[in-house]
């Protein structure tokens, strides 16, 4: 049996040091867990470090500013849609039923406010970039919009979640050089494997729950074949974040931070455990981390040395 989990430990810093009329709002965005914040934010970094290595230069860092404020912006709406539609479920879920709209403190309306808010300052944001990044924004919308309701109409909504929370890797290329490329294509395709597999061990928190109201996942799906399925998912990344370097001309300096990152996968998955929902948790956080390697990997790669590319 999985034991049951808060929406957020009891010591995050809202709870800890937010005024009590503003915890609600910050929930809201899930401030009070910015894991997610990092999951977002980061292929966005790794677009604009794999563009600026390809060019042999360490990435701009006024556009990995943009990337982050607008990764919290838009997470915290993404967060707030997605709570509007599963209010319901929500609060049939030991873990979410005390969200700020399901537990009636914020109302629908009051939420898809705080959804316009966000979504303007963002899209501010996002003006100041070239046309190809602006039209790559704006249909991130249409993922964004779909994926509550994935749960319900197929076992992989962590897919969809790949698509949508990786789109920024094509974004931050493109925003760097105003264009597209192979090597983008490749580095997005990489992380809808990576999250595949950091979603299937989140949402084994949830799978007792989403086995009695009937929501889908791989988690559900995959059953026992979980750690390989997952150890898959991430072996699939890596090979393609090595196919993105290389058809990007990376140097070799690539390899030592990658060859972390790959490690770091390989004992996610090695260490899932089905019953253990404090420890899939633990391990779905960690991806903060093993995307930041991942970044660190691209801007070593910028320095190709005598003989270029590895």
């Amino acid at each position: 049996m999985v034991a049951h989990l808060p929406d957020a430990a009891p010591t995050n810093w809202v709870d800890r040091y937010a005024p009590p009329s503003l915890r609600p709002w910050l929930k809201l965005g899930r401030f009070d867990r910015p894991a997610g914040i990092w999951l977002l934010m980061l292929p966005g970094w790794q677009g604009v470090a794999l563009a600026a290595a390809m060019e042999g230069l360490l990435p701009d860092l006024l556009l990995l500013a943009k990337f982050f404020v607008g990764a919290a912006l838009m997470r915290a709406a993404g967060c707030a849609y997605n709570d509007i539609v599963d209010r319901d479920i929500d609060a049939k879920v030991a873990r979410t039923a005390a969200r700020p709209v399901a537990s009636g403190q914020i109302s629908v309306k009051q939420a898809w406010a705080y959804i316009a808010l966000c979504s303007l300052i963002s899209l501010a944001i996002l003006l100041t970039m070239p046309p190809i990044a602006i039209g790559l924004g704006v249909a991130s919308l249409a993922l964004v919009a779909a994926y509550p309701f994935m749960k319900r109409i197929t076992w992989w909504p962590q897919a969809w979640l790949g698509l949508t929370f990786n789109w920024g890797a094509l974004l931050g290329f493109a925003a760097a050089t105003g264009t597209l490329g192979w090597p983008a294509a490749l580095l997005y395709v990489s992380g809808i494997f990576w999250t595949l597999g950091y979603d299937t061990i989140y949402a084994v928190q949830d799978i007792e729950d989403d086995a009695l109201i009937g929501v889908k996942s791989s988690t559900r799906r995959l059953g026992d074949n979980l750690q390989k399925g997952v150890l898959f998912f991430y072996v699939a990344c890596f090979a393609l974040v090595l196919a993105a370097a290389w058809a990007g001309g990376l140097g070799p300096l690539f390899l030592p931070p990658v060859a972390l990152y790959g490690m770091h996968l390989s004992r996610q998955a090695a260490r899932l455990d089905a019953s253990d929902g404090p420890g899939a948790l633990a391990l779905f956080k960690s991806n903060s981390f093993a995307g930041f390697l991942l970044f660190l990997a691209m801007v070593a790669g910028s320095w190709k040395g005598p003989t270029g590319g590895f």
